[in-house]
């Protein structure tokens, strides 16, 4: 299974790769731009998924109580309760699984554009495979503990710092910049609780990926709770995956936390914009005043066949 994503992602990985590689040649090479830049890019193109998403999400809501009266109809008949259900949703248009595909395809796309941030010798630098092979195996024999899909940037930050020789991927990394305001962005920051002592500048990106998730989170909820005053509270999922990043984030090279906090606020900001503009109070109101719009239509054309006929 594990090499079936890996072919998948690769394959999605290569077009991509061109395109971080244009955007960080178009800015000398700067690392952090080009995935800002990138991040701003993929989710502009996902919006229309997004709003896809959305009005699924809200069609789902309008059948709602059609739905409510089959199940108190059909009472604990699960198989007449599911044909009437299929009925209904073939008769009002709504497709069942119509949010759940766009959101999967989203989920690959994004989980895969990660492996591509997390390995940028391979996308960004095009170094062949064994030459990195040899550089990581080098590594390891540093007493430097290599984790699985982060070896790379851990490579680059090895060889910039000449712990290990690997001449083709410095010649290479020479047309990168991984520095963030000097903050090395191939270094991983290791969390110490003397933070006056032990405190360095890497620190500042999970806290960063931390602040950008929170502040995504609070935007998101309250959107929610204006265009949807009975949807469940997510306090505690909006607190807990925010805490869980920095704790990761402690463990992962700063380009990888980087890129959550650029993909955390420019996705927030994104959704909160469909919410805006697609919210199911706003849709709900399109789709009934449609309705009401057949529904004229049909009287007036009654109307004007029983006034033919009586003439």
């Amino acid at each position: 299974m594990f090499q079936l994503f890996d072919k998948l992602f690769t394959v999605i990985n290569i077009p991509l790769g061109w395109v971080l590689r244009f955007i960080a040649s178009a800015f000398q090479g700067n690392f952090a731009a080009a995935v800002f830049i990138f991040t701003l890019l993929i989710n502009i193109v996902f919006i229309p998924l997004t709003i896809k998403s959305q009005k699924s999400a809200v069609s789902q809501l309008r059948i709602k109580p059609k739905l409510d009266e089959l199940k108190a109809k059909y009472g604990d008949d699960r198989q007449k309760y599911t044909m009437a259900m299929q009925e209904l949703y073939q008769k009002e248009g709504v497709s069942m699984s119509g949010g759940c595909l766009p959101m999967l395809l989203r989920l690959v796309i994004m989980m895969s554009i990660y492996y591509l941030i997390m390995s940028p010798i391979t996308y960004l630098m095009s170094v062949d495979a064994n030459v990195i092979k040899t550089a990581t195996e080098a590594l390891q024999e540093t007493g430097v503990k290599i984790v699985q899909g982060r070896s790379e940037l851990q490579v680059i930050g090895a060889v910039l710092a000449n712990k290990i020789n690997a001449p083709e991927i410095l010649e290479a990394a020479k047309s990168i910049n991984f520095s963030f305001f000097g903050i090395d962005l191939t270094e991983t920051p290791k969390f110490s609780l003397n933070i006056f002592r032990d405190f360095k500048p890497i620190w500042i990106m999970p806290l960063l990926a931390f602040a950008a998730q929170m502040l995504s989170s609070v935007f998101s909820m309250k959107m929610q709770k204006k265009s949807n005053p009975d949807a469940p509270n997510m306090t505690g999922m909006m607190l807990t995956m925010p805490l869980i990043s920095l704790f990761i984030g402690f463990s992962l090279p700063g380009g990888v936390t980087f890129y959550w906090a650029c993909s955390s606020l420019i996705g927030g900001l994104a959704q909160v914009a469909v919410q805006y503009f697609y919210g199911p109070h706003k849709l709900l109101s399109k789709e009934r005043s449609k309705e009401l719009s057949k529904q004229c239509d049909f009287e007036e054309g009654q109307i004007k066949k029983l006034s033919n006929n009586q003439q």
